[in-house]
């Protein structure tokens, strides 16, 4: 599944290299004002799409709902930057066929020399607290590259609209007693890619949302 806001650049080509591997590709297309859904489409993707601009973790609570009503058993989540290796989604269902996580979370951590530092700020900072959380570390609790068993979802209410999403699942999953697994994947960062991470919005985002879970859980 493939959360996507403006992504016509990359989307068909990244679609048509994903179905060598997965049959199945979901694109939330979060109001886009490009022609990212057509292009989607094109690539044989099923599109969903917002009228407006909502946030990835509303785009990807959308596709959540979709894939609850199906009969898929998990699903992998992936940016659709072109910035995750494709090619490792083998990884993933390898992992997952072992039955022994119920997420696996895809940690970019082993290679960090081509991160860009605002990344690797946030990235360490939320990986920290949400850590706290699930009394296990998880080195990249902010990668967007990551396989979750259908039956997560259907045991976890998700609330956040944003990028704090990636840790709301975590830390709900983990207090529901599901297994959490890293494996190593390789980034790819792109000439002139720009992150839409809002580091000062975001993080205070995040914050709100740790004390939210810590008082209010």
């Amino acid at each position: 599944m493939l959360p996507c806001f403006n992504e016509e650049e990359h989307i068909c080509d990244l679609i048509k290299d994903i179905k060598k591997t997965v049959k199945d590709v979901i694109v939330v297309d979060d109001g886009s004002t490009d022609s990212t859904s057509q292009k989607a489409m094109d690539g044989g993707a099923l599109v969903i799409r917002h009228v407006s601009n909502r946030g990835k973790g509303a785009a990807l609570r959308t596709g959540f709902s979709y894939i609850e009503r199906k009969r898929f058993s998990a699903l992998i989540t992936m940016d659709a930057d072109r910035q995750h290796d494709y090619t490792e989604l083998s990884k993933f269902i390898d992992e997952f066929k072992k039955d022994s996580a119920d997420i696996v979370v895809g940690s970019r951590m082993s290679d960090i020399e081509s991160m860009p530092f605002i990344r690797l700020y946030t990235n360490r900072m939320t990986s920290f607290f949400t850590s706290l959380f699930l009394s296990c570390k998880i080195s990249d609790t902010q990668s967007g590259y990551r396989l979750i068993r259908t039956e997560v979802l259907r045991n976890i209410n998700l609330l956040t609209n944003n990028f704090e999403i990636e840790s709301e699942v975590l830390i709900k999953a983990g207090r529901k007693g599901f297994r959490i697994k890293e494996i190593p994947i390789r980034t790819i960062y792109l000439p002139n890619a720009q992150s839409k991470i809002r580091p000062l919005r975001d993080t205070l985002k995040f914050i709100r949302f740790i004390l939210s879970s810590t008082f209010f859980q």
